[in-house]
């Protein structure tokens, strides 16, 4: 099958979406298909507002649009509410094709945060967008029953992984020196991550910080006290995992955390607010604490054991999760929209991204 992903998110920028989209890119590859990605690279580019760091496509309709007439792919999936999605859902409209969708991120409160308008005027945009498609993919229960609150229709689920075989348990000293208890948050250092909450606890032991963003001087300059080491990737990745005690996750506004299963890969519990994303991961197992006092929620993380950690993040799978992503697709045809699966059963492909 030729399956087409757009997404406003790609390299450079370093986050969960672009790591979900490499992964599902490869797991897709290895089952027979032909996966083609339409990123801002390819196009002309302008940095986001008050987030310089992440390139926006430029006026990409047109050129969006004959990429689409010449790949005619057997099923389209947008996984961005950005300028590129907005140009795929466009071309669907027009044209009488079919597309599905990704709601990854609570974007009506990052916007509403940055620009001080009500949510309620970006959830009805969000909704307009969405409800476009023929199918919308959220990763978890929690999101799914948001999504038919809030009146996106026709909600399924898309679930995550965690790569087992780069996530595991190392030896590391990376913060041998530091005093212990080491506090890790892996993220970007951006607003809506809440990272305040974390780094005004006064709590024992070192917070050190993985990740770049917008408010990476800022934060450095006003916490003096924590360790901030840039973003990291890889083995570097996995060694600042295994060399803390505790993941802190204090965002509120996240889907889901892809960060969170990663250090539980890597034998570390995880520490957070009672939200989406973390209930949904952590759930009822042994392998975090979550509570509204997040110095409460680290303290009681820091007893948990390692190989419990490890046990749980084994349970969540990118075979399972890539299925999920194959049975939730419409054929692109501008005829009545069915599974891509039942009627492209003869259509595979190489890949050839």
């Amino acid at each position: 099958m030729k399956i087409v992903i757009v997404s406003d998110a790609w390299h450079p920028q370093i986050n969960g979406v672009v790591r979900v989209l490499e992964i599902t890119r490869r797991e897709l590859s290895a089952l027979g298909h032909e996966v083609i990605l339409i990123t801002p690279d390819q196009f002309h580019q302008m940095p986001l507002p008050t987030y310089p760091d992440i390139k926006l496509a430029l006026f990409p309709y047109r050129k969006l649009s004959r990429m689409l007439r010449e790949l005619k792919p057997d099923a389209l999936h947008v996984v961005t509410e950005g300028p590129l999605g907005w140009a795929a859902r466009k071309y669907c409209r027009r044209t009488t094709h079919h597309f599905t969708s990704s709601w990854l991120s609570k974007f009506p409160e990052y916007a509403s945060m940055r620009t001080g308008l009500p949510e309620a005027w970006f959830y009805k945009w969000l909704i307009t967008f969405h409800n476009q498609a023929t199918h919308t993919m959220v990763t978890t229960q929690t999101m799914l029953e948001m999504a038919n609150r809030i009146g996106i229709k026709r909600a399924v689920r898309w679930r995550r992984g965690v790569e087992l075989k780069k996530f595991r348990p190392v030896p590391s000293d990376l913060f041998e020196s530091l005093p212990k208890p080491v506090m890790l948050y892996v993220g970007r250092i951006a607003p809506e991550k809440n990272l305040e909450a974390f780094l005004d606890l006064n709590v024992p032991g070192t917070k050190v910080l993985v990740g770049d963003g917008p408010d990476l001087a800022s934060l450095t300059k006003r916490y003096p006290d924590a360790v901030f080491i840039g973003a990291k990737t890889g083995d570097d990745l996995i060694k600042a995992y295994c060399g803390a005690d505790v993941m802190v996750f204090p965002s509120k506004t996240d889907t889901f955390g892809l960060v969170n299963l990663e250090a539980m890969a890597c034998g570390i519990p995880v520490a957070a607010y009672p939200v989406t994303g973390p209930k949904d991961i952590i759930g009822e197992a042994p392998v975090g604490a979550m509570d509204e006092d997040l110095a409460v929620a680290i303290k009681r993380a820091l007893s948990m054991k390692p190989a419990d950690c490890i046990a749980h993040a084994k349970t969540f799978s990118w075979e399972r999760a890539t299925q999920d992503f194959l049975n939730n697709l419409v054929s692109f045809s501008a005829k009545q929209p069915q599974k891509a699966k039942d009627i492209l059963t003869s259509s595979v492909h190489t890949d050839q991204t």
